[in-house]
């Protein structure tokens, strides 16, 4: 049994696989999911696991460039506001890029998989474009 780290079998197996460039979404409860995309569903209830919770366990094992928002994120409220905070401080010094929530959802087509959370705060979806450690 692995003892830490990333748990999830798939998510685990994704991380471990993905290359230079590679993108993968995690995503709130309501996101439209292309069929065409790999889907790892971990929703359970509301709220659970949470966006920010998922977040920072992929982190711990995915080196990450660069991550993709919806710009609504900055400006669909109180809880939306709040949650951009602290995926800004999860992911630190890495640039954060922007699109339109249509345009977001178009990026999904070039993910390699998009991991589904409990979470139902509006725009809580990120894309993580892989880095190298190198």
């Amino acid at each position: 049994m692995k003892k830490n780290g990333i748990l999830n079998s798939d998510i685990s197996h994704i991380v471990a696989t993905m290359g230079h460039l590679d993108r993968l979404c995690i995503a709130d409860a309501g996101l439209p999911i292309p069929q065409s995309s790999d889907r790892v569903d971990l929703a359970l209830t509301k709220g659970i696991p949470s966006f920010i919770d998922t977040l920072k366990v992929v982190l711990q094992e995915l080196e990450i460039q660069e991550v993709i928002l919806a710009e609504e994120i900055l400006t669909s409220g109180e809880e939306s506001e709040k949650l951009y905070k602290q995926i800004k401080k999860v992911v630190g010094k890495v640039p954060i890029n922007f699109f339109g929530h249509e345009q977001f959802k178009d990026q999904l087509y070039d993910c390699r998989a998009v991991v589904r959370t409990g979470e139902f705060t509006p725009y809580a979806n990120i894309i993580l474009v892989s880095g190298v450690v190198f």
